[in-house]
């Protein structure tokens, strides 16, 4: 897990191929003009969606995982909590892993939370379980895939 403000992106370009492309968008992108949903930016490779939603609290909070993408999370509207805990240490399953939806949710409990305000970001990679959501109210917020290539 990486967390930064959106002003340092570029620290962060050499991880990924598709970094660049992907926080340029963000850079780009009239936020709050823009209609819900998901774009793709780079075919399959690169997508964005903008999400509007109800954040819960940190119990009603589940651990997810993906194989195939790294999630970059970006809230817009209001602060967001996340949990987190190592993949190499979630013991409990709740769905096993849904290869169609690229995702895994497990009943483990996070070991860490950290909350972000609008303006930073957070990178998960694929071992990183997270919880996202968390907090009080609506969110406006952005989710960037990125393949692993």
């Amino acid at each position: 897990m990486i967390i930064d403000n959106l002003a340092n992106a570029a620290n962060y370009y050499n991880l990924h191929p598709l970094f660049e492309k992907a926080f340029e968008y963000i850079n780009k992108l009239d936020v709050a003009g823009a209609s819900t949903g998901t774009t793709e930016i780079e075919g399959n490779l690169l997508k964005a969606s903008i999400v509007e939603t109800q954040l819960k609290p940190e119990a009603e909070a589940r651990l997810e995982t993906h194989r195939k993408y790294i999630d970059i999370q970006i809230p817009v509207s209001c602060a967001e909590s996340y949990g987190w805990k190592s993949l190499a240490t979630l013991t409990d399953s709740e769905t096993g892993y849904d290869e169609a939806n690229d995702i895994e949710f497990f009943r483990d409990r996070p070991t860490t939370m950290v909350t972000l305000q609008p303006g930073e970001f957070v990178i998960f990679s694929p071992e990183d379980g997270h919880a996202p959501l968390v907090g009080e109210g609506a969110i406006r917020k952005i989710i960037l895939k990125i393949a692993l290539l």
